[in-house]
């Protein structure tokens, strides 16, 4: 092969000078046809070539060694050949005149290249704006000089890393509600999609086919406020992994120290404020803060119904002549 420089002279003898494929040859000095193959050569690309690997010796039996190996893959562990036993069935069953060496090298080689092809491969989520993902957390706050237990519902949302929380003494389902209502008012607006585990204030069973009977309330709030919920697998709380990663992020940076507060407003609204001072910080990926971010997520947000859903719960219980409840009251 003849270097570029040759390559290029040829090339201009051709289409400048207009010498013959002969004349070409007589004065670079090669053969006619390497002369005409630069000369007229229209695609100056470089190939690019996948390198084959050369086995002199072991190239007929390449094969065998394949199908052996997929084979064995449909085996126990501690019953599939190993190196040597491919080796000595080449050299007896099929005459193979080479070493174990050269055996041993290629089903190595060709091991790890069918783990590779086996490997999962992952590709990056990309969270499109106007999507939530809502989960309980557990915190302590002082209140009275003791320990409190308090639930925190979180709601963040993937696209700008921003989140929203809201503290509730249980997590029924009056309770649960509430803090989304009012998250969709400190948000200003409503998420079109939120993510959900299968939690018992909205979910009350899971058919055999996957879909969930949710409760009255639950579908009701839905319904008013115009999103649609969306569930994960069971047991599978890392299908809304960004949320589950902001709890303990909060637990971690708002409520160490465990907060001292004395009403429930207070903790709201320390909680709220610290949520909101969060968001100066930059944004893990993207460099621009989570507040920039969340202003270009916001105008993906439905808007908020011009009434808000009243939450409560009726219970119905019979009075003794002292006007008192003697029976256990029931929901309706």
């Amino acid at each position: 092969m003849l270097k570029v420089p040759q390559q290029q002279y040829i090339r201009f003898l051709r289409e400048v000078e207009g010498c013959s494929i002969q004349e070409i040859a007589e004065r670079v000095q090669v053969n006619w046809r390497t002369a005409k193959k630069y000369a007229d050569r229209d695609d100056w690309n470089e190939p690019v070539c996948k390198r084959k690997g050369r086995h002199p010796v072991l190239g007929p039996y390449i094969e065998i060694i394949d199908t052996w190996l997929e084979e064995d893959e449909r085996l126990p562990r501690k019953q599939r050949h190993t190196a040597v036993r491919m080796f000595q069935r080449l050299r007896d069953e099929h005459g193979f005149p080479g070493g174990q060496r050269t055996v041993s090298e290629y089903v190595s080689k060709r091991k790890k290249a069918m783990a590779s092809e086996r490997a999962e491969h992952f590709e990056r989520l990309e969270h499109p704006g106007g999507e939530a993902q809502a989960d309980f957390g557990t915190v302590y706050v002082v209140k009275s000089g003791e320990l409190v237990e308090r639930k925190v519902l979180t709601l963040s949302f993937p696209y700008s890393n921003a989140a929203f929380v809201f503290p509730v003494p249980k997590e029924n389902t009056e309770c649960f509600l509430e803090a989304l209502g009012r998250l969709f008012q400190q948000m200003g607006g409503v998420p079109r999609k939120i993510w959900f585990d299968n939690l018992s204030a909205a979910v009350m069973s899971i058919q055999h086919d996957g879909k969930r009977e949710c409760t009255e309330a639950f579908r009701r709030f839905c319904a008013h406020y115009r999103f649609e919920p969306l569930f994960c697998n069971p047991y599978s709380g890392h299908e809304k992994g960004h949320v589950e990663n902001k709890v303990g992020y909060g637990r971690r940076n708002w409520c160490v120290p465990p907060p001292v507060i004395d009403t429930p407003e207070q903790l709201e609204t320390y909680l709220a404020e610290a949520a909101r001072a969060d968001m100066q910080r930059p944004h893990y990926v993207k460099k621009q803060t989570i507040a920039e971010l969340w202003e270009q997520e916001k105008c993906k947000l439905l808007t908020l119904p011009t009434t808000p859903l009243e939450i409560f719960r009726l219970e119905t219980c019979h009075l003794n002549k002292y006007a008192e409840p003697w029976s256990m009251p029931f929901t309706r």
